[in-house]
């Protein structure tokens, strides 16, 4: 494993998201002195909160899974999650409503979601999901110590028995395909393989590895803090406060001097200079190399679709609805297709709505409820002018939820809308929330490293980099980035 060299005593992490609180975490409990430097006035970068109202809206992602990730960031420490989170284990985890009027709850417990899957398809079908469940397991120990949850280095870091074994798992295979060897059910065969749109890619061009996410999500379970997903980054920073990294809000770095190989100090907008051993870039990866090294990046990105997300606060209660909820459209390769390969809006679209107040009240005004939908759609590389657009287009997605069944939407007294014209404001290349999509030359050791060629301390964390897309994957890459400095891998159980 390459590491970063010389002195790392003193860390500048730049960005005090997710990535750049978790991996600021990890250096401070392996001993070195760390300062946070973020240009918003609170902490989470794409973990924020809208507070309008009364009402408290998530404005990034609002599934966690795999939380034992955040108990071990904690504990680099010496916290213990449940000491800074009250997590809720959602049941159902998701509920999955079809254009034929039926819908599917998926369970918290595999035994449950096989009864629903019974109930709604058939013995069979269920059978399948079972056999589906084992499958996702065995993938998910192939590849989460020797594929995700470590430094690589070259592709050639992959050869051994370990990629022969994943692929005779079926793991490069199409994932729609493979799913289709379990399920004989279009509506499952949906359930189980949507997930691969949160990495970027249609689910009959993903890789059949891309079914981990489903594992985590379906089998290991989904989660919400009380007090919404925004807590996760306050109970991080507040975290990491105490251990004595030293945070500064209101504080935006415009460019990392550089000497030779070795980068010497951050510069921040209001001219002061902050020197550093090691410089931690958490803003979005294009973005750091661009505005932050000044550098180009020496390869072309295929960025993820992007999203329209709708914030609504509303009267309205609609008892069919479960926290998290899939609406799909009767179209499904087609729909995919219009955002990834024609750059045009679903002309059916499948659709993410999030009630939040169903599990935590405390979001919104009494006898209120909070609402989220996300559309997924082109990132702007299509060209779509959103300043034009977007409001007309939320006014078609109101009007097609009134029409599948979720009426008066539309009066709601708070509505906020995000597209992705607002997620380049934030500062997020090609308008994507998602970042580089995990296609095969982006996918492992052949997604952008998380070292900077030619720099010798500068190191990357989030998203963009390896392993990828997901709270789950920013958190790994925090653990990967502290021991790139740290030169000292420590595992813990998976």
């Amino acid at each position: 494993m390459r590491t970063v060299t010389g002195s790392t005593d003193h860390v500048v992490v730049v960005g005090a998201g997710l990535g750049g609180l978790a991996c600021a975490l990890r250096l401070a409990g392996a001993g070195r002195r760390v300062t946070v430097l973020e240009r918003e006035t609170g902490p989470g970068g794409r973990i924020g909160q809208l507070a309008v109202n009364g009402y408290r809206f998530d404005t990034g992602p609002t599934v966690l899974t795999m939380p034992h990730l955040l108990d071990e960031t904690l504990n680099a420490v010496g916290e213990r999650l449940r000491g800074w989170l009250d997590l809720v284990r959602l049941d159902p985890a998701y509920r999955a409503h079809f254009p034929d009027g039926s819908s599917l709850d998926i369970r918290a417990s595999t035994a449950d979601t096989a009864a629903e899957i019974a109930e709604l398809c058939g013995a069979r079908e269920a059978d399948g999901y079972l056999r589906f469940v084992d499958y996702l397991a065995g993938l998910y120990q192939l590849e989460w110590a020797r594929f995700i949850d470590r430094n690589l280095d070259h592709p050639r870091d992959l050869l051994g028995t370990d990629l022969a074994r994943l692929i005779g798992h079926g793991a490069f295979r199409r994932l729609s395909a493979k799913v289709g060897q379990f399920f004989g059910d279009p509506r499952t065969q949906r359930v189980f393989s949507f997930q691969s749109l949160y990495a970027g890619v249609a689910p009959h061009r993903a890789l059949a590895l891309y079914a981990v996410i489903a594992y985590m999500d379906t089998v290991a379970g989904v989660y919400f803090p009380r007090g919404g997903m925004f807590t996760v980054a306050e109970a991080l920073a507040e975290a990491a406060d105490k251990h004595g990294v030293s945070i500064h809000y209101g504080r935006e770095v415009t460019g990392i001097e550089v000497t030779g190989s070795r980068a010497r100090a951050v510069r921040t907008g209001d001219g002061e200079r902050i020197r550093a051993d090691v410089v931690v870039l958490n803003p979005d990866l294009p973005v750091a190399y661009r505005d932050l090294l000044h550098r180009p990046l020496r390869r072309r990105i295929h960025y993820s679709p992007s999203c329209v997300l709708l914030h609504l606060g509303s009267a309205k209660e609609y008892h069919g609805l479960a926290h998290h909820n899939v609406l799909f459209g009767r179209a499904w390769k087609q729909a995919f297709d219009d955002i990834t390969r024609r750059g045009q809006l679903m002309a059916d679209p499948s659709l993410l709505i999030t009630s939040p107040t169903r599990t935590d009240p405390g979001l919104a005004p009494a006898g209120r409820h909070a609402y989220y939908i996300l559309a997924p759609v082109p990132n702007l590389e299509a060209g779509i002018d959103w300043l034009r657009t977007g409001q007309p287009y939320s006014g078609e997605l109101l009007r097609l939820l009134a029409e599948r069944g979720y009426p008066g939407l539309a009066e709601a007294e708070v509505r906020h809308l995000v597209t992705p014209a607002d997620w380049a404001d934030a500062g997020l290349a090609a308008g994507t929330p998602f970042a580089s999509a995990h296609t095969f030359r982006q996918t492992g050791p052949l997604r952008p490293g998380n070292l900077v060629p030619g720099l010798e301390n500068v190191v990357l964390v989030g998203s963009g980099t390896q392993p990828g897309v997901g709270i789950p994957m920013v958190l790994v890459s925090a653990r990967l980035a502290a021991e790139r400095i740290t030169r000292s891998p420590r595992r813990e159980a998976a």
